[in-house]
C-alpha cells in the first residue's frame, strides 16, 4: 500500500540520519585523538575532515527538516504521510543545500579554499547566472509555487492550452497528466506568469467543447440543448442538475460557432472521457448532412 511504502521511506530516513551521526562522531572521534596517524595518512585525514565539513551541515539540516515537518503536520492535523506542497518544496530546500554542502567537501578534498574559490571566480559566476538565467528563474519560480496555496499536488488545472492533474512540482517544471494519460511538462517560469484555471479549488468541474454548425442546419441553442442533454442522460450522477448550456461564440456568413458547456459534480477522469465522447458523437451526427 502507499502509506505503508511512505511510512518505510519515512524509517529509511531515520535510519539514515541515524547511520550519518554515528560516522561523524567517530570522524571527529579519530581525527582528535589519533593525531600521530593523520599526520602520516594526511591524505586520509583531508578525506575525513573533507566528510565531516559534508555531514555536518547535512545532518543539522536534515534534522531541522523533520522538525520543520513534524510541526506543520501538527499544526494543519496533517495525517503523518500527507505529500504536501510545503513538504515537497523543503525538501527540494534540503536537497540544494546538501548539493552546496558536497562541492564545498569536495573543495576542500582537493585542496582548495571556498571562499578564496567564490571571490576569485566572482565574474565566472556572473557569466554563469546570465547564462543560466532562465534555470534559475524556473528554479525560484517552482520554490514559490510549493510554498504558495495557489497550486497542490493532485489539482487538475488548465494552462493555457494544456489541461491535467497536477503529479510533481521539481525546481524546473511542474508535471501534469492529461485525459490521454500523457506526462505533460510546463516550465516553471510559464506557470506562474500565466493565467490558471484550477478546478479543483472550485466545487464544480467544467467541461468544454466547441464545434461549429452550418446556418443551413437551422439549430439554435435550446435545440442544441436538448439534444445534447439526451446524449449524456445516462450521466446524470456526474452532471450538476441543468448543467448543460449552449453558448453562441460567433456568427459567420455561412456557419455558426457554439460552445457546449458541463458542470461535473465530481471530477472523474473515465467518466469525464466518457462525456465528452458521447458529446462529440452527437454532434458528428448533427453535422452529418441530411439522407
Amino acid at each position: 500500500m502507499i502509506v505503508e511504502d511512505k511510512s518505510r521511506k519515512r524509517t529509511n530516513e531515520l535510519v539514515m540520519i541515524a547511520l550519518k551521526t554515528l560516522i561523524l562522531c567517530v570522524l571527529i572521534y579519530l581525527l582528535n585523538e589519533y593525531t600521530e596517524f593523520a599526520d602520516k595518512y594526511p591524505k586520509l585525514t583531508v578525506s575525513a575532515k573533507a566528510l565531516v565539513i559534508f555531514l555536518g551541515p547535512s545532518l543539522a539540516v536534515s534534522f531541522i527538516r523533520q522538525v520543520i515537518i513534524y510541526w506543520y503536520i501538527k499544526k494543519h492535523g496533517l495525517p503523518p504521510n500527507i505529500k504536501d506542497n510545503f513538504i515537497l518544496g523543503i525538501n527540494r530546500i534540503v536537497s540544494i543545500l546538501n548539493t552546496v554542502f558536497g562541492i564545498v567537501a569536495m573543495m576542500i578534498f582537493l585542496g582548495t579554499d571556498p571562499l578564496k574559490f567564490l571571490t576569485s571566480i566572482t565574474i565566472v559566476a556572473a557569466a554563469i547566472a546570465v547564462t543560466f538565467k532562465d534555470y534559475i528563474n524556473n528554479m525560484i519560480n517552482g520554490l514559490i509555487i510549493m510554498f504558495s496555496d495557489r497550486l497542490s499536488l493532485g489539482d487538475h488545472i488548465r494552462v493555457n492550452d494544456t489541461e491535467g492533474k497536477i503529479l510533481d512540482i521539481t525546481l524546473i517544471n511542474v508535471i501534469l497528466q492529461n485525459e490521454d494519460n500523457d506526462m505533460v511538462m510546463v516550465p516553471n517560469s510559464v506557470v506562474f506568469s500565466s493565467v490558471i484555471v484550477n478546478q479543483s479549488k472550485q466545487n464544480i468541474k467544467k467541461l468544454s467543447i466547441e464545434f461549429e454548425m452550418a446556418l443551413s442546419y437551422g439549430y439554435l441553442p435550446a435545440h442544441l440543448e436538448e439534444i445534447l442533454s439526451a446524449s449524456v442522460k445516462s450521466y446524470d450522477d456526474y452532471i450538476v442538475r441543468d448543467g448543460l448550456t449552449i453558448k453562441t461564440l460567433a456568427v459567420g456568413k455561412d456557419t455558426v460557432r457554439f460552445k457546449v458547456q458541463v458542470l461535473l459534480n465530481r471530477y472523474d477522469k473515465i467518466k469525464e472521457r466518457e462525456i465528452r465522447r458521447a458529446l462529440n458523437t452527437a454532434i458528428i451526427r448533427l453535422s452529418l448532412p441530411a439522407q
